[in-house]
């Protein structure tokens, strides 16, 4: 149950906060109609929430690992809303950060505080 909640928090909390950064994009750099920005700043303030549902304690290595899904959701979000086309180095790259934030959250960690 640990990794499941681990990825279902991670997930998220890169929809939030991807969410909400390309809300804001689309408002200013788009001129789409300011309200966006607001919902993207209520979304970005929900990511900060969501972020502490992780069951480990340490904000540090949370974020870190929350880092390499960012990577991978952004490139994400902008091929399903965007239509980016990922070269080859985007996928080796996203691979491993995922690797990186695979390690960071599972590998054993001595008690908390006491890394």
């Amino acid at each position: 149950m640990t990794v499941a909640r681990i990825a279902i928090v991670l997930a998220l909390a890169a929809a939030a906060e991807i969410g909400g950064a390309w809300l804001i994009w689309q408002s200013v750099r788009e001129s789409r109609p300011w309200w966006m920005a607001g919902v993207g700043i209520l979304a970005l303030g929900a990511y900060g929430f969501i972020a502490t549902l992780q069951p480990d304690a340490s904000f540090g290595r949370v974020l870190a690992a929350y880092g390499g899904v960012f990577v991978i959701g952004s490139l994400a979000w902008g091929m399903v809303v965007d239509g980016f086309r990922p070269t080859v180095w985007d996928y080796v790259g996203s691979a491993l950060c995922l690797v990186g934030a695979a390690v960071i959250m599972l590998a054993p960690h001595a008690a908390a505080g006491g890394d």
